[in-house]
């Protein structure tokens, strides 16, 4: 991969993604237009997630520097629930919960580093799997019965 253009190198890694996320069973959808705070929405089994993908190919020491802020500085709010990060020269994707790494502007990724910070999200594809639920099983239910009148009154 020999593309210097940093916005053809973030496109040409969207489309990697794309490619591994299906053959991990994963369904991607790319959002319409550029305003979206993250690159795709990946489902598995009736679940969402909002995916962010970065890449780099910064080697730094034993390991890779890889940029997770946006153009503005380090994401604020709740833009995305994972970032996929992909190590070009070696071919690794981390797939890493936004919680990891909240007001950070840089990671460090050590492939070959046993106790690596991040070294638990190497290749974890599952995570964007989430867990599943049974068939006809729901997951949660909210109410509030103070709303109608007639339910308010039929338990009092």
């Amino acid at each position: 991969m020999n593309i210097k253009h940093p916005k053809l190198r973030g496109e040409w890694a969207e489309l990697r993604f794309m490619t591994r996320a299906a053959e991990h069973g994963l369904q991607v959808t790319k959002p319409w237009g550029e305003t979206a705070r993250y690159d795709f929405a990946v489902e598995h089994e009736a679940r969402f997630v909002r995916v962010q993908v970065k890449s780099t190919m910064f080697r730094e020491n034993d390991g890779y520097s890889c940029t997770v802020r946006g153009c503005r500085g380090p994401y604020v709010g709740d833009p995305f629930d994972f970032v996929a990060a992909y190590l070009i020269p070696e071919d690794i994707w981390y797939i890493i919960p936004a919680g990891s790494f909240q007001g950070q502007g840089s990671i460090g990724l050590y492939p070959r580093l046993k106790k690596s910070k991040y070294g638990r999200y190497k290749e974890a594809w599952h995570l964007l799997r989430g867990k599943s639920r049974s068939p006809g099983s729901v997951a949660r239910i909210e109410g509030c019965a103070g709303e109608i009148p007639e339910v308010v009154a039929a338990w009092t």
